[in-house]
């Protein structure tokens, strides 16, 4: 096993160190998909809000660079990294992630879901790398421009389709996690990141004002605030609508997707009556609904 360890440490690196010659700015990681380095901060009281400041790796995303001699560094004191993350929204690419999360055991269609915005809006998605992820989804990678920093979201689109843009990544082609190997869909490897279309650039990046009344473009909690300022309550928004949106047959499977989906992404605590209300309103009991949240609780948390 430790052989094997380290052959995949080896390739990880490898791979690491071919996507930093493309351009991209990467760090390691597990095979939990987290960043394989512990923070330097880790346990200090009050807690250490640092982006990298202190000039220790440990941060994250942050640590991420395309330097190859700093790439190789951080994989040294990161031995049994699987992978490597890719950090979107940096120059010079500004990578923006689509993430579609294929699982037709919740009734999830991400993919038609796309479609369905794409002839809404009057857009294609152009030929452009594509990842194939272990549990049957698919990364698109898009570039945007220099002025439009986009947000990460879970779920605002559609539900199943989640956005990786500035302090965000994706798992790097060639990684290994615990539920397999990350790849490069065939046909895509020759291509480069196509530009982001301007109808689904404005999609994820509503417009936003900076004066106006409460709820309006640009408020907290308001469509076009980013995900860092936007309330738990609204960034799970389109979570609740998929739950509320099953038939019968689907209730307990949806609710248990979007409660685990809300815990990946760290808002579930805090939306979990409404996804409550909601499946509620669907036909489950209050005791169904609350026994499916604590399920996806407890096993997204254990997976971290």
């Amino acid at each position: 096993m430790a052989t094997i360890d380290r052959q995949t440490a080896t390739l990880a690196l490898a791979h690491a160190l071919a996507a930093a010659g493309r351009g991209l700015p990467v760090f390691p990681l597990s095979a939990s998909k987290l960043p394989a380095l512990r923070s330097p901060h880790h346990g200090e009281q009050p807690p250490v809000h640092c982006r990298g400041e202190c000039g220790l790796p440990g941060h994250g995303v942050h640590d991420a660079t395309t330097d190859p001699a700093a790439v190789r560094a951080l994989f040294a004191a990161a031995p049994r990294a699987t992978g490597y993350g890719i950090a979107c929204g940096r120059a010079p690419h500004r990578l923006i992630g689509i993430d579609l999360d294929i699982d037709t055991a919740y009734g999830n269609d991400s993919v038609g879901a796309l479609r369905q915005l794409a002839l809404q809006h009057l857009f294609t998605i152009p030929p452009t790398v594509t990842v194939l992820t272990p549990s049957g989804g698919r990364h698109l990678w898009l570039t945007g421009p220099a002025d439009t920093p986009v947000p990460n979201s879970a779920g605002r689109l559609a539900p199943g389709i989640d956005v990786r843009g500035s302090g965000g990544y994706l798992v790097g082609p060639g990684s290994v996690t615990t539920h397999g190997r990350y790849r490069l869909a065939p046909g895509t490897a020759h291509l480069t990141p196509a530009p982001c279309p301007r109808a689904l650039l404005r999609l994820l990046t509503p417009p936003r004002r900076t004066t106006g009344t409460p709820g309006a473009p640009g408020t907290p909690g308001a469509p076009g605030t980013s995900a860092r300022e936007t309330p738990p309550g609204r960034r799970g928004e389109g979570l609740i609508h998929f739950v509320l949106a099953a038939h019968e047959g689907q209730r307990n499977t949806r609710l248990f997707w979007a409660a685990c989906r809300a815990y990946e992404h760290g808002f579930g605590d805090a939306i979990a009556d409404a996804l409550t209300t909601a499946a509620i309103r669907t036909g489950l009991t209050e005791q169904e609904a609350r026994a499916a949240i604590a399920s996806a609780e407890r096993l997204t948390r254990g997976r971290k």
